[in-house]
């Protein structure tokens, strides 16, 4: 089932869905580059792993089930009487059982793994562009988005290009300079030959995703990413059309009273979707 949406269906910003979705759009995209390449070039999926206990109120660590008793199981039993210097004491002043303790939680580190994209050159294996999908780590305080910006600062400050594909309507946006007016999603494509001038893409939820230039070495020419094409690919395959409920609102934050609007109205429009919404 296709998605009913145009461009990115908000629904797949939802966490239950967001890593899949994460991962395949990232290798559907190196597969629709990779074609385009002159030898001199290839893509790799690359990803980068760090430990965060930051889990937002969203995900709970628990107990294994091989150290976890029920109630009904039989405490240790505690003898009758002790001995001490030859001498009998009663259990019950000596050694009183244990009251029953509190059940809490403690921080576990959480290992995270978020893929992108590196096209290098074949021979030196010199990174010459990063494609980045931002994450809700990257896009909340704490270790992930410590972690990327400081790649960030990395690449702006070296000759490598570099493409940033946000799609998350939630969180803090990476800084851009002289861009107050804001959408839900953007696309950054910063040229190392360029630099500070890059370009920007804004995206509504009422805008297909949009073909863009992936730039190489100054000297060579540009090939395409097909952004809509690989999103429907990985939607399709991935069959979120038959796991997403439409029934339910879309997770945060909430849409403009537009957007609501118009998303009430596209979901509405076709039976397949009304079905899901009654």
């Amino acid at each position: 089932m296709r998605s009913p949406f145009p461009g990115m269906n908000p629904y797949l910003e939802q966490p239950s869905f967001w890593s899949s979705f994460h991962n395949r759009l990232m290798v559907a995209i190196a597969n629709a580059i990779e074609p385009q390449l002159s030898d001199r070039y290839y893509v790799d999926v690359e990803t980068r792993t760090y430990q965060s206990d930051d889990d937002g109120g969203e995900l709970l660590i628990g107990i294994p089930d091989a150290v976890v008793f029920s109630a009904e199981e039989s405490k240790p039993s505690v003898p009758d009487t002790l001995v001490s210097d030859g001498a009998e004491i009663s259990s019950s002043v000596a050694l009183q059982e244990p009251p029953n303790p509190e059940p809490v939680q403690v921080p576990m580190p959480l290992e995270v793994r978020e893929r992108y994209l590196e096209i290098r050159e074949v021979g030196s294996d010199a990174v010459i562009t990063v494609m980045e999908l931002l994450s809700p780590k990257n896009k909340q305080a704490g270790e992930g988005r410590n972690a990327y910006e400081q790649k960030r600062r990395s690449v702006l400050g070296s000759s490598t290009n570099l493409i940033e594909l946000d799609l998350l309507r939630g969180g803090r946006q990476m800084e851009i300079l002289g861009t107050p007016k804001t959408t839900p999603y953007r696309i950054l494509i910063s040229r190392g030959s360029q630099r500070p001038a890059a370009e920007l893409y804004r995206v509504t939820l009422q805008q297909p995703l949009p073909n863009i230039w992936i730039p190489l070495k100054a000297d060579e020419p540009e090939v395409i990413a097909p952004l809509q094409d690989a999103f429907h690919q990985v939607f399709r395959e991935a069959r979120y059309g038959t796991r997403i409920d439409y029934s339910q609102s879309p997770p945060p934050p909430a849409l403009s009273k537009d957007d609501q609007a118009w998303m009430d109205e596209l979901l509405g429009s076709s039976s397949n979707y009304s079905a899901l919404k009654n």
